[in-house]
């Protein structure tokens, strides 16, 4: 996802999303062996009800803020918070230092009655090394950590933000729960409690499970790491600009996938936030936010060569991928392009699929391609099917909505049981996994839902077999067994996310990106910090 769609999806986020009465189920960790015995699933199921991403626990710490005769710097005056309640010698045990994320949750009555509650992501980062403390990823302005007390103020200055954050219990290790408030242009615009969890760690959890081994590391200068494509014995990482550096496409040997060699580094002047990466024969094609789909020749896999760009318009490409001799690209507030690449070095454009709410809700932000079926993730317009079989006459099949503002990210779909299923994660604080029975588009119906904790967001998916390869952020990289895909199982993970690991941020958008399994007996993983990692294949 771009910085600047992010930045606006970020403010939607935060300004509403209700939620709902359920408690989620508490996600298993490496739940081990799945059932005695080879799964055959029969293709029943129980229609599981759509609830969204964010479940409502109800308050998260007895705290509150007092908003009356509220003044512009209402939100950082600390004797505003009642926290009589609160339970200060739990608070003095909480380490000096940290990376969190949060939920927030804000509780209002309407004029009519009734009750509105939002949520929103907010994250923060305690440093004990001398270096800036921060919210919102920027240096916070106030901070009282100690002998009991918690306290941060800090200033969104993209949104124009200010919000406070004052701690009241710690319901379990790692986790600090409170109360907040953030004032806009001099009001007091949300005001709630927040539980926030301090996300490199889980309490029991160790670094590995399940057999996955990690055989290499590789750091990638350019930018932040994002995407990977791995043919012709090479990997192509693709990265977006960060912290004043280029992206672009960096590009290394794995012939010996335990030790990786570094060949290339590609950017071009003024357009280098890279973003997907897909190759197909000798040509590589990469998704440019400036200038559409960019065609490189692979011709010399360690050395990629320029050959051309495919214009998409204003909003350049998000993501992209290949099927039956199509390339797709994704491009967001418009449609997917759809070229043919039979010709790989000379693509021609063939369609523009579009489906409805395509430019209300964001636009296509990736897609899978099975049985002549387009599934395109229509980032807020949900989850929707096209039967692309002829492009002279593409056939709009169904919709999947999401609830709640819920972003629609990504997918990997196949057949079991003689049913076609769908596992759609999304993007977004509290985003998970869902089965989604697509075989009839115009009835999609849920079957089955996997999460992790609350405060972190899914990224991509890859499935191999009954094996789903998933690439949740902070989470690290997660194998589920999905043979009974109404219950999908954890069997292996992978936590790549560590504190110490520079230009690790508070940001919601950390860790582990991308993940390929290309059949080669190893496992590639992009984590935005640390780069391509090589692990085995389960």
């Amino acid at each position: 996802m771009t910085t600047p769609l992010r930045m606006l999806l970020t403010l939607l986020v935060l300004q509403l999303l209700p939620g709902c009465e359920d408690t989620p189920p508490r996600p298993s960790f490496d739940a081990g062996a799945p059932d005695a015995g080879p799964f055959v699933w029969d293709g029943t199921y129980t229609e599981l009800e759509e609830h969204g991403d964010w479940v409502d626990r109800g308050p998260f710490a007895p705290c509150g803020f007092d908003s009356r005769d509220a003044s512009s710097s209402a939100c950082e005056e600390l004797s505003r918070f009642d926290v009589s309640d609160c339970a200060p010698a739990a608070l003095a045990g909480i380490p000096q230092e940290g990376i969190y994320l949060a939920n927030t949750r804000d509780e209002r009555r309407l004029e009519d009655g009734g009750t509105l509650i939002s949520t929103g992501p907010v994250g923060f980062q305690l440093r004990s090394d001398g270096g800036p403390s921060t919210l919102f990823d920027e240096p916070l302005r106030f901070r009282d950590t100690q002998d009991g007390r918690f306290s941060l103020i800090g200033t969104n200055t993209r949104l124009s933000l200010t919000m406070t954050l004052v701690g009241c219990q710690t319901p379990a290790t790692n986790v600090i729960t409170g109360c907040f408030a953030s004032c806009r242009r001099g009001k007091v615009s949300q005001q709630g409690t927040f539980e926030a969890h301090r996300v490199a760690t889980w309490a029991g959890e160790p670094e590995s499970s399940g057999g996955l081994t990690l055989l290499s590391e590789r750091h990638v200068a350019q930018g932040q790491p994002v995407d990977v494509y791995v043919t012709l014995d090479h990997a192509y990482v693709v990265s977006l600009p960060y912290q004043g550096r280029d992206g672009g496409l960096t590009v290394f040997d794995v012939r010996d996938p335990k030790n990786p060699i570094l060949t290339a580094s590609i950017s071009l002047p003024g357009d280098n936030f890279w973003n997907g990466v897909w190759a197909w024969g000798n040509a590589l094609y990469v998704a440019s936010s400036s200038r559409g789909v960019l065609v490189y020749d692979l011709s010399h896999p360690a050395l990629p060569v320029f050959v051309r760009s495919l214009p998409t318009g204003a909003f350049g490409a998000h993501t992209v991928l290949v099927d039956g001799g199509r390339l797709y690209a994704m491009v967001p507030n418009t449609g997917t392009y759809v070229y043919d690449v039979s010709q790989p070095l000379a693509p021609v454009l063939r369609a523009l699929v579009t489906i409805p709410g395509d430019f209300d809700s964001g636009g296509p932000h990736d897609a899978f391609v099975y049985e002549n079926r387009l599934y395109i993730s229509n980032a807020f317009g949900g989850y929707g099917v096209m039967d692309v079989t002829d492009l002279d006459d593409v056939r709009y099949l169904g919709l999947y909505p999401r609830p709640d503002f819920g972003f629609a990210h990504h997918s990997a779909v196949g057949t079991f049981a003689n049913r076609t299923l769908a596992f759609e994660g999304g993007e977004f604080h509290s985003s998970h996994l869902r089965v989604l029975d697509v075989t009839d588009p115009a009835r999609i119906v849920k079957l089955g839902e996997f999460r992790m904790r609350p405060v972190t967001s899914i990224h991509n998916l890859i499935l191999r077999g009954t094996r789903l390869y998933v690439a949740w952020y902070h989470e690290g990289l997660r194998v589920l067994d999905v043979s009974n895909p109404t219950r999908p199982t954890q069997v292996a993970h992978y936590n790549t996310f560590r504190e110490s690991d520079p230009s690790r941020g508070d940001s919601l958008f950390e860790g582990v990106y991308g993940v390929r399994v290309p059949g080669d007996g190893h496992v590639y993983v992009v984590d935005s910090s640390r780069g391509l990692l090589v692990f085995n294949e389960l």
